[in-house]
This record gives C-alpha cells, structure tokens and sequence, in this order.
C-alpha cells in the first residue's frame, strides 16, 4: 500500500528540502542512528531471541538492538517516555500474531534520501508505528508495519513484507 496521503499542513513535515549538508539531509551517512523505520527495511541480517517475557532484536546494519518486554495486550505506554530513535515498544502475542506497539520516536528520517525530487522525507515525534508478524509456517512470516503520524498523514497506512528465515 502507498503512504497515506498527506495533510496539507504536513507536506513540510514530512518533505524537508535538501540543505546540501549530508548531516542534515540524511544523517546516517554520517553514522548517526538510521532510526526505527529505516531500521525494519533494512537488507542486513537481524536476530530475534524470543523468551516468555521479552523479545531481543539484534541488527546488523549499524549495530543496533531493541529490548521489548512482552505482555498483556493494549498496556499503556509509560506516559513519560523519552523520544529515541528507536522509541518505546511494547509486544504481545494477539493468537498467532505478535504484535509490536512503538511509541516515544523522536523526530527523524522516515525512510530514506530522495535525490530524485532534492528532499528527504521524515516524521514527526508524534508517529506511532503497530508492528504485526504472523508465521505462515516454520520459516516464512507475513511482516506488517502500521504508520500513524497524525501531524502529517490524514490516515494510518500499513507496509506488507514477507521475511523468511535463513538458518546459519
């Protein structure tokens, strides 16, 4: 599905013209954190360590890693919460579904560097991101991601991957 479209009010949130400084225009080329979004379209090879109470993400690409405490459905997020980059996440399993809740993002690239059209595209620390995979059988996964950022899109979208696991 396509993103969502966009408030007129958050066409400059979203699309931020390119200033010709990379720490600016797309600050992972700079090794700052690429950030929860750009972290789940990664390429790079991710480990998951699942145990009854959390689960343990490991990637990869720029060596990043999320804890997520696993529990009882629709929990509030702590009302404090620090934006990160890779925000404040709480998981549960909805039948065979685990699904993920990310609140607690801080401002940052959405998804990537866009030469073609001189912008970037970024969210606001408003985004809430709803995380669902659902096993289709021993190695294959039907991968959800949900995006909510009401500062800029009119609407929630959702992105569908298909994952496989490849044993080592």
């Amino acid at each position: 599905k396509k993103m969502a479209k966009v408030k007129p009010e958050g066409q400059s949130l979203l699309y931020r013209p390119h200033t010709g400084n990379v720490r600016i225009d797309d600050p992972t080329a700079v090794c700052l954190p690429n950030g929860l979004t750009r972290q789940i379209q990664s390429p790079y090879a991710q480990q998951w360590i699942h145990t009854p109470d959390q689960l343990v993400m490991l990637y990869e690409y720029m060596h990043f890693f999320r804890v997520i405490p696993i529990g009882a459905p629709n929990r509030p997020h702590a009302p404090d919460v620090e934006p990160t980059y890779m925000g404040d996440s709480l998981a549960w399993w909805d039948g065979d579904t685990l699904v993920i809740d990310t609140v607690g993002l801080k401002e940052w690239i959405l998804d990537a560097y866009h030469p073609d059209d001189g912008s970037s595209r970024w969210h606001t620390d408003k985004m809430h991101v709803v995380e669902r995979l659902t096993f289709r059988d021993a190695t294959n996964v039907s991968y959800d991601v949900t995006i909510d950022d009401p500062a800029i899109f009119e609407s929630t979208w959702t992105e569908n991957w298909q994952a496989q696991l490849k044993p080592t």
